[in-house]
């Protein structure tokens, strides 16, 4: 069928025979799982064969948009960016910021794919038809800020380029992606995938526009949704601080990490917090049709970041036995220059940390050694020192060298920075998150620490509450909208898309959509070999209970873990073992 709001066109690159074609878009794809995560997983599970290796040619790196990208509708610039992940060898797809997913709807194309691989480093030029292999050994080996710096001096600011640094280039199972300097997709080793294409960049420019029904209507209709419910206090209080304003809501909830999860809750937050952080500030950005403005740029000293957020704040302070602001910004300034996920990295620096500590390996590193970690990020990022047997994650290292009772992670993806004997549900989260630890795909502390709305510290109604979750950010994040727009409903996504599309959508399609969006995923994973033994937690977290904070004493029973993944997979309507029935894999397709 047809529907406005999409270009109806994706864009499919050969880098091994330096070729580009054209195809109509999957508008029957479209139909089920709207745009951006949903329509690449299924373009992924279509397209992708079982078993391939993730850094070889047959993998391909998707770049996906959706339906609002590039239209009035307010905090729908992201792009998603996916391919089978290197680090968990689960499906990956990533959210990114920016103005890349603006400038390639502009262009003409709903996704971009590139198939197969460079013979030699180079990057991709993209302006509207038109589409440059150029060459890239100058640049091979830079660090990404340096590369982008290059690139844009050259190409201009009209052009928005993603790009990797050196640990893509050198397969770090933790690499990501940059794009615009600032914004990552970071999770999954999502950058080393686009290193084993040998692609240094992809620049984007688009001259053209994106079509709608009514432009006049849905505009007047927009501004009115602005002001009723984008622009409201519990929306725009991350335009002061960004998400550092959830380190304190994270330690009063007991549920701030800290030194590897051993432990949380720190008295001294208030000495790198927001307010502190904000002190240097310099200036301020938001991405493309963004009405919130959440990023901060900061400088303390030659510490340079656009940030930090919560989660590199975090790993980089508490987590680390940190409190000095300059080493938290320095530690994201670097991180993203060598092109590594700084939750993934940061993770696996702490667990080193601790297995020094420990006398059980030397890794050089002790908790509160800001320098250090600055060492091995440059190190895991090269492949070399100390840093070449961390480079490609915790879980690996930890089957190596010991320590995986602490190893904090899931299918091989680090932890987020949220402790889950404080928030049980998100254990469950994390356990059934379909590329590994993810805080995005369900965040329980929503509802059991800040809203209080549901007992943290029990197995009770966690298989329903972590699926509500889950199914709501599915088609959130299809639609490609931020997480910042805290107060979006269902009626108002369905609303927004009836307005686009000029096809009627209702409140309960787009449930219907986020459960299919949960379930493909779960298709493409057990494809791959993943069932319920896959779905687990860090034995920390079941042995040691907290010492200290709101959460103190705390501890998850296995039998309580046990509990909420069966909870989980009877709502899914998924098998004991976690696999999912033939008939419904079908009924998804």
């Amino acid at each position: 069928m047809t529907m406005l709001g999409y270009q109806n066109k994706v864009l499919r690159i050969n880098l091994t025979e330096k070729k580009a074609s054209t195809e109509p878009l999957r508008m029957d794809f479209a139909e089920k799982y709207v745009g951006s995560k949903g329509l690449v997983i299924r373009y992924m599970y279509e397209e992708l064969q079982p078993g391939i290796d993730a850094l070889g040619p047959d993998n391909k790196l998707f770049l996906t948009t959706g339906p609002f990208t590039g239209t009035p509708v307010p905090c729908s610039g992201k792009l998603s960016v996916a391919a089978k992940s290197p680090a968990t060898g689960t499906m990956n797809d990533c959210s990114i910021g920016g103005h890349a997913g603006i400038r390639i709807k502009f262009a003409g194309y709903d996704m971009i794919i590139f198939e197969g691989q460079l013979a030699e480093p180079g990057y991709v030029v993209i302006e509207d038809d038109e589409i440059k292999f150029v060459d890239a050994g100058d640049l091979w080996g830079k660090g990404s800020h340096e590369a982008e710096s290059i690139l844009s001096e050259e190409y201009g600011r009209e052009f928005s380029i993603l790009s990797i640094g050196p640990a893509g280039e050198n397969l770090s199972n933790m690499a990501c992606i940059n794009s615009d300097y600032y914004r990552q997709a970071g999770r999954g080793g999502i950058g080393a995938v686009m290193g084993s294409k040998k692609m240094k960049a992809i620049l984007v420019k688009g001259t053209g526009g994106v079509k709608v029904p009514d432009i006049v209507k849905t505009t007047d209709r927009i501004l009115e949704i602005l002001h009723e419910d984008v622009l409201q206090e519990d929306n725009t209080f991350v335009y002061d601080t960004g998400t550092t304003a959830f380190l304190e809501a994270c330690n009063d909830g007991g549920i701030l990490p800290w030194k590897n999860f051993s432990d949380t809750t720190d008295e001294q937050w208030t000495e790198y917090n927001g307010d502190v952080l904000m002190e240097s500030r310099e200036g301020k950005r938001g991405c493309g049709s963004c009405g919130l403005g959440c990023g901060n740029f900061l400088k303390i000293g030659d510490a340079v970041c656009e940030g930090p957020e919560y989660e590199t704040i975090s790993v980089a302070g508490p987590n680390a036995g940190i409190r000095d602001p300059y080493a938290i910004v320095k530690f994201n300034q670097v991180a993203d220059d060598m092109g590594l996920d700084t939750i993934s990295a940061g993770d696996t620096i702490i667990w080193a940390m601790e297995m020094t500590e420990k006398g059980l390996h030397d890794f050089g590193i002790k908790f509160g050694d800001g320098e250090g970690m600055l060492r091995l990020l440059k190190e895991m990022a090269t492949r070399t020192g100390v840093g070449a047997e961390l480079a490609d994650g915790v879980k690996i290292a930890s089957e190596k060298f010991g320590g995986t009772d602490f190893a904090m992670q899931v299918k091989g993806l680090e932890y987020p920075q949220y402790e889950p004997r404080g928030s049980w549900g998100m254990s469950l989260a994390y356990a059934v998150s379909d590329r590994g630890a993810c805080h995005m795909r369900a965040y329980a502390p929503n509802e059991e620490v800040f809203a209080a709305s549901i007992p943290p510290y029990t197995p009770e109604g966690k298989g329903q509450m972590v699926y509500n979750l889950g199914e709501f950010n599915a088609i959130k994040f299809s639609l490609c909208i931020c997480d910042f727009w805290g107060t979006i409903s269902y009626d108002i996504m369905a609303e927004l898309l009836t307005l686009v599309t000029g096809r009627e959508w209702t409140a309960e399609e787009m449930g219907e959509v986020g459960r299919r969006v949960l379930n493909i995923g779960r298709a493409f994973n057990q494809r791959e070999g993943f069932n319920r033994a896959h779905d687990t937690v860090p034995k920390r977290v079941i042995k040691d209970a907290l010492k200290s904070g709101p959460a103190a004493g705390q501890v998850i029973p296995p039998e309580a873990f046990e509990d909420m993944l069966d909870q989980y997979y009877e709502v899914m309507g998924w098998n004991k073992d976690g696999t999912m029935p033939e008939e419904l894999i079908q009924s998804i397709l």
